[in-house]
């Protein structure tokens, strides 16, 4: 009976190969920050803080927090619920699922306690929205990114 070791080398060593190949020949702009639909966290121009922690934007997000580290007030703009870059901006960026963050913003205005964030039809809406309104804070794809607006990195 003939041994199936040398086989099974053979299929490893292929695969091996393989992957070795695909590595060589994806490029380097592949990276996940440099994707055009990657979701940026966006900031009016004057907002002088260059990044914020993720429980930091979490809780920005959530209304729980009204200023910026520096202390300048905040102003939230989120997309509609049903958007799918705001699903995605929820569970990747935040941690959250949407629904969480909508009964987090419906609990702090049914109680009278705060109020629920800024919305922006849609992602071309966003960054006008944001531009305009001092001390702003949204989220947008890269593809959608414009000068009017500056980049918040999250860490």
């Amino acid at each position: 009976m003939p041994s199936k070791r040398p086989r099974r080398t053979l299929l490893s060593a292929s695969l091996t190969a393989l992957i070795a190949i695909g590595l060589l020949f994806t490029p380097a702009s592949a990276q996940p920050n440099e994707l055009p639909n990657t979701i940026v966290l966006i900031a009016h121009p004057s907002v002088g803080t260059a990044n914020v922690s993720r429980d930091t934007a979490r809780a920005m997000f959530a209304m729980r927090q009204r200023t910026w580290p520096n202390g300048q007030a905040a102003q939230v703009y989120v997309l509609p619920n049903r958007d799918p870059v705001h699903g995605r901006f929820s569970k990747e960026q935040l941690g959250v699922y949407p629904h969480q963050l909508q009964l987090a913003w419906d609990r702090m205005v049914f109680s009278g306690m705060g109020q629920a964030p800024n919305r922006a039809r849609d992602q071309a809406d966003m960054p006008q929205q944001v531009a305009s309104t001092p001390g702003a804070l949204g989220y947008l794809e890269r593809e959608y990114l414009d000068e009017s607006v500056r980049v918040i990195s999250m860490e």
